[in-house]
């Protein structure tokens, strides 16, 4: 049985068991900056070929256009991830994966099996329907599925469970459908003009923003899963089985607009409900993230390290609400400063429950201990 936190008002950090005790986590960080190194050069990439098939101002414009569904999805990925913030450096990382990485994988495919068909028959093209329904939903999901899976490999500390999949996988998914938009927008505006350019807008930025953000979210929640009940080994299985929903939803929502002969009653009937659906859970894995926020500090305060009303400010959104005036009205504001106390309490309450699941080993204990440090050096800055 785990042993219940033990108070310590002046911490400092446990003897080592052996000559060389873990280093903390540092690892993610380098991978983040060597990954957003990589996909910023593969994206330069990606805007060169747009610029050519599409030309500078239609790019532009498409661009400019693609900012607006997009802004809808990142405020709605904000408002998930407040409660326990990601690190912008993993969260960049995921969006220019899926705008630059997951599109150029993509990209390469389609022309691999364009070259395939025009070599096995002479003058013949992809069947469109075809792709829409197999090649892009196994090809795309696959590719955005890989960034959300590499920032587990990479980051587990910031990976606790299914919110943080959704996150991550939401923002991939955003990148994603960022660029695939400035093509569609840039294509409608090059073969229609505006009317084409207006209709295709409010299909894809009005009626359909977050589909990529539906179709990836299963990969990411199924990732969250994982993390939450096992080790590294069996997450790849969880990431299969997500990677299996998010081709069968993507699939099935391409083929609804392939198929179907009433594209408007079909979007309201189907799509609309999986929308409302997925706006359930999220709201369920939320409220999930606050009660076992409030479970954990109940019991560092239960040994003495917060006071009841110190676990209700940290571990409730009208706490943290309260918290955050209280800080707004002090002279000089101390937002940052209480921001930074209930970021930190939220980790080590979630440091805790990966704990207490078996999954850190010492570890863990490594982890908890400098969170532990870092609330009390807040709690002293705030007071100050």
């Amino acid at each position: 049985m785990t042993t219940a936190p033990q108070p310590a008002r002046n911490p400092s950090p446990a003897p080592p068991l052996w000559t060389t005790p873990p280093k903390g986590r540092g690892g993610g960080t380098a991978f983040s900056v060597a990954g957003i190194v990589v996909a910023g050069l593969v994206g330069l990439l990606v805007v060169a070929y747009l610029a050519a098939g599409l030309g500078v101002s239609t790019l532009a414009i498409g661009s400019v256009l693609a900012l607006v569904p997009l802004a809808v999805v990142l405020l709605a990925v904000r408002w998930v991830d407040r409660w326990e913030p990601e690190p912008r450096w993993a969260l960049w990382f995921a969006f220019l994966w899926g705008a630059a990485v997951s599109v150029a994988i993509a990209l390469v495919v389609d022309l691999g099996v364009q070259l395939t068909i025009a070599f096995a028959e002479p003058g013949g093209t992809p069947d469109e329907a075809l792709q829409a329904v197999v090649q892009a939903p196994l090809v795309e999901e696959a590719a955005k599925g890989i960034g959300v899976l590499l920032v587990f490999a990479f980051s587990r500390s910031h990976f606790d469970g299914p919110v943080d999949g959704l996150v991550y996988a939401a923002t991939v998914a955003a990148g994603f459908a960022f660029t695939e938009n400035i093509l569609y927008f840039g294509a409608a505006l090059a073969e229609g003009g505006a009317s084409e350019l207006g209709a295709t807008f409010v299909v894809r930025g009005i009626f359909s923003p977050f589909a990529h953000v539906l179709f990836t979210a299963c990969t990411g929640l199924a990732i969250g899963i994982g993390a939450r009940r096992g080790s590294g080994a069996s997450v790849i299985g969880w990431f299969l089985f997500g990677l299996a929903g998010a081709v069968l939803l993507h699939a099935l929502w391409n083929g609804s607009l392939a198929f179907a002969s009433d594209a408007i009653g079909l979007y309201f009937t189907v799509q609309v409900p999986i929308f409302l659906g997925a706006v359930l859970l999220t709201v369920f894995l939320r409220r999930q993230e606050v009660r076992i926020t409030r479970a954990r500090l109940a019991e560092y305060g239960a040994a003495g390290w917060f006071s009841p009303s110190e676990v209700e400010m940290l571990a409730t959104p009208a706490g943290r609400r309260q918290a955050r005036a209280w800080a707004r009205a002090q002279t000089p504001p101390r937002t940052a400063l209480m921001r930074k106390l209930i970021t930190d309490a939220t980790h080590l309450a979630f440091t805790r429950h990966r704990t207490l699941s078996g999954r850190e080993g010492r570890r863990g204990a490594v982890d908890e201990q400098t969170l532990l440090e870092a609330v009390a050096a807040d709690r002293v800055a705030l007071l100050r």
